[in-house]
């Protein structure tokens, strides 16, 4: 795609009127910024757009034309906007389509199919297609590049035809249209399922195939849609169809990390939430851990149940609303031909199927007896399927993430031993018997208890409202006194048997009421950011100091166990290059850190920032690189324990007033024995193109994945660059593989962010780069340590070893990596892959 090309393109622009048909574009023919294009009903138009009219990037998108609400359902260049009003959308003389920068003589995006013979229609479902002339073939559409809104008769899953593998990605904010954190994928393993993931991490998952999906059955009087999933030979495939109804939906995966469903109301001329996921407690994927079941019901207590037969894992845990250890199978019993049988736990999301040991029989039948016969079969589940037959699933491992779904969920049941069955039976005899003789001294013990909760309530609100006390704190009254019997959070956390307070003399313990004072009552002004499972907001205390408050989200099992980690280990962790925690507050069920105010925040403010990053040059940039190293080296080698941090990126390096890094988040820290070089997890956390291939596909993490992260982030730091964007030239490869490919052609200096300001130290810059690609070495044997990095960045030689291929492609013909993988392993190329295509 040359400069005479686009010379001619813009020539053609502005010297001659082509007029083109009201739903298609031919060759030739041209759609500058400001023309729309129209599908034939005018349901949809395609064009170009500023999200929410907040800045002057150009994209071109497609979005509902007739609604008042023109919310846009695709994006071409989502990565790549315009600066201007000069972008021209063409097909060139090969049939393939063109988007141009025309001030700039510039590319911006295509679509490479290479007919001849072609024209783009905008279809009336927001389909834009690429139709070869005298037929209906579509030789490309739209569709097949979803963003983060999926319309009626578009496809999701695995099309094994085309071997693509289509996915929702959100957006990157509600302004900003380029690739964000969160994505909505099929799972290909056991029976289909849907999960909601941020980078790597399962958030949300959908029940098993065929009983649920991503949109919920529907029928009224002015609508009806159909699921339509397809599993064979052709693809694994997901669609909603509406039946012709005028009436618009669609699925969207919100930057806030929600997933919604939205329905046209033409009486009130605005889109309906007509469901929402991911915003209960219960929502969070494996919030109650194996054999229990979460129910957001029990809005006072805690959520979380074992199965029957099942008791706690760590009482302890449970008794300090911690329910993410699960349940275990009672002791000394038996369940293998010894008077066993099933319970069963009515309408649940079905436990997870892409677990281990999940079977599904299309004649279901004989399931009961099918999981009866076989020992180890822990729970089975029956319903009618797509064709009206009787579909068995049954589970043989742990059974995970379920929760109470009334509407549209599906009876499981689980394998109890005979005790169990006993107990349940004359349990159920004894409650018929007594039913009618309870309900009246039950509803009147209700309405009194009710009548002493009110009573008591108004009372201490009364006098505390006299006292001149917070709002906040009735909440917390209230909390108290109808749940007088629930074990509280105490005022000292204690962390391996030890309370904070007398382990850390360093660490202060705030009350609640101090840190409200500081932040306002939390006030929305004053919130930083979200970080791992909590809020982070700006506070003041009485003595002017300027603090950082980390508030865990309430009820989070995840966010109790980060708690932890970072109280336990940042306590014992001091330097210059770690930011500082000061205190902790635990009252009220409350779980918040107290760090050290850092103005500049995080380092990704600043390089992924068109603005900001020029005012970071070279030697800023190399002075946070060497900062990282150190306090990455310190973590390793030099501190009283040795930590992997798992979760090193741009956004967990905060910056001081100088310009200081400091690395933050230590909820996904683990410690090392001095003499241990590795370990493994089932349950992979941190974030998607920042970890290094083992660690993603088999669990194993050590100091060399973290060497791994900080390589990725040396590269993004000198490119400005995101390491998880795919590149227009080489749409298979992330940051890493274009560096890559730039190393082995030398011209790797290419990637250097020329928003700098000169002088550059080119030589600096190139070892810089070197070291990066030493450190995202496939295998973890090759990678550098940590303090080896640290002489390598500071020495004034330039004679470094040349690095091997990185760890950034996982189908590449002879890597090491794929001759030694297990296909079977926690973490299998079904779930993952290391490309850019499928970055999470």
């Amino acid at each position: 795609m040359g400069f005479h090309l686009i010379s001619r393109i813009l020539v053609l622009v502005f010297c001659v009127k082509i007029s083109f048909s009201i739903d298609t574009l031919y060759p030739n023919q041209f759609l500058r910024d400001g023309d729309v294009l129209l599908s034939k009903n005018e349901t949809f138009a395609l064009g170009f757009f500023t999200p929410n009219n907040s800045s002057s990037r150009r994209y071109v998108g497609v979005w509902y034309n007739k609604l008042i609400e023109k919310n846009i359902v695709w994006v071409a260049n989502r990565e790549n906007p315009i600066n201007n009003t000069s972008g021209v959308l063409s097909i060139d003389q090969q049939g393939n389509l063109l988007l141009c920068d025309v001030s700039r003589n510039t590319l911006v995006w295509y679509a490479n199919v290479s007919s001849k013979s072609c024209h783009i229609q905008l279809l009336d479902s927001g389909n834009l297609v690429l139709v070869e002339e005298n037929s209906t073939l579509y030789i490309w559409q739209s569709f097949d590049y979803p963003t983060d809104t999926l319309l009626s008769g578009m496809k999701i899953g695995l099309d094994r035809k085309t071997g693509k593998y289509l996915f929702l990605t959100s957006w990157r904010s509600s302004d900003d249209p380029g690739q964000g954190d969160y994505t909505f994928q099929l799972d290909l393993n056991g029976s289909l399922q849907f999960f909601l993931y941020k980078g790597s991490t399962r958030l949300w998952r959908t029940s098993a195939w065929p009983w649920a999906s991503p949109v919920p059955f529907h029928q009224g009087n002015t609508v009806r849609y159909f699921n339509l999933f397809t599993n064979n030979q052709d693809g694994a495939l997901y669609s909603f169809d509406l039946d012709d109804s005028p009436v618009a939906m669609r699925l969207v995966v919100e930057n806030s990390g929600y997933i919604s469903w939205y329905m046209w109301n033409e009486r009130v001329n605005r889109w309906n939430s007509i469901l929402s996921a991911h915003k209960e407690i219960c929502d969070e994927y494996r919030h109650c851990g194996a054999y229990s079941i979460c129910t957001p019901a029990a809005t006072i207590g805690f959520v979380c149940f074992c199965l029957p037969g099942f008791e706690p894992k760590s009482p302890r845990d449970w008794q300090l609303r911690d329910g993410s250890s699960g349940c275990i199978r009672k002791q000394n019993i038996s369940l293998c031909r010894n008077g066993e049988g099933f319970l069963k736990v009515a309408r649940v999301k079905l436990p997870d199927t892409s677990l281990d040991g999940v079977t599904k029989f299309v004649n279901g039948l004989e399931c009961r007896q099918q999981c009866l016969r076989n020992c180890s079969c822990t729970a089975y589940a029956t319903a009618l399927g797509d064709e009206k037959e009787k579909v068995c699933l049954m589970w043989f491992g742990e059974l995970m993430d379920m929760r109470p779904l009334p509407t549209w969920g599906i009876d499981l049941f689980v394998r109890v031993d005979s005790i169990t069955l006993a107990e349940n039976a004359k349990k159920k005899r004894s409650f018929i018997a007594k039913n009618k003789r309870v309900v009246i001294p039950i509803s009147s013990a209700a309405v009194v208890f009710t009548l002493v909760v009110i009573v008591v309530s108004l009372r201490i609100i009364k006098r505390r409202h006299l006292k001149g006390e917070a709002k906040q704190n009735l909440q917390g009254l209230f909390h108290r006194v109808t749940n007088s019997t629930s074990r509280l959070y105490k005022d000292l956390l204690v962390v391996n048997g030890q309370k904070v307070g007398s382990s850390s003399p360093n660490l202060a313990l705030y009350d609640f009421s101090t840190i409200v004072a500081a932040t306002n009552n939390f006030a929305s002004e004053n919130m930083l950011g979200r970080g791992g499972f909590g809020l982070v907001y700006k506070g003041q205390l009485t003595n002017g100091v300027e603090i950082a408050i980390k508030r865990l989200l309430n009820g989070s099992a995840q966010g109790v166990e980060e708690f932890k980690n970072e109280v336990m280990l940042i306590a014992q962790l001091q330097h210059k290059n770690l930011v500082k925690l000061l205190g902790c507050c635990t009252q009220q069920e409350e779980k918040i850190l107290v760090y050290e105010y850092l103005p500049n925040k995080s380092l990704d403010n600043f390089i992924f920032d068109q603005q900001r990053k020029s005012h970071l040059d070279w030697r800023k940039r190399f002075k946070i690189i060497i900062g990282i190293a150190r306090g990455m080296m310190y973590l390793h080698k030099d501190s009283r324990l040795k930590i992997i941090h798992r979760d090193l990126k741009a956004s967990n390096v905060l910056l001081d007033d100088t310009m200081n890094p400091k690395i933050s988040d230590f909820g996904m820290a683990r410690i090392f024995e001095s003499n241990q070089s590795q370990a493994m997890t089932k349950r992979v956390v941190g974030t998607y193109g920042y970890m290094s291939p083992e660690y993603v596909l088999f669990g194993k993490f050590s100091t060399k994945s973290d060497t791994f992260s900080f390589g990725v982030l040396l590269l993004e730091i000198i490119s400005s660059k995101r390491n998880n964007v795919d590149y227009k030239e080489h749409p298979s490869l992330n940051l890493i593989g274009h560096v890559w490919d730039l190393w082995k052609e030398d011209k790797a200096l290419e990637i250097v962010d020329c928003s700098m300001a000169e002088p550059l130290f080119w030589l600096e810059a190139f070892k810089c780069i070197q070291v990066g690609l030493l450190c995202v070495q496939e295998l973890g044997t090759d990678r550098p340590a940590m303090s080896d990095v640290v002489l390598m960045l500071e020495s004034n030689t330039n004679q470094l070893p040349s690095p091997k291929q990185p760890g950034f492609l996982l189908a590449r013909t002879g890597s090491n990596l794929n001759k030694n993988m297990n296909r079977e392993g926690p973490c299998s190329i079904n779930h993952v892959t290391i490309t850019s295509v499928d970055a999470r």
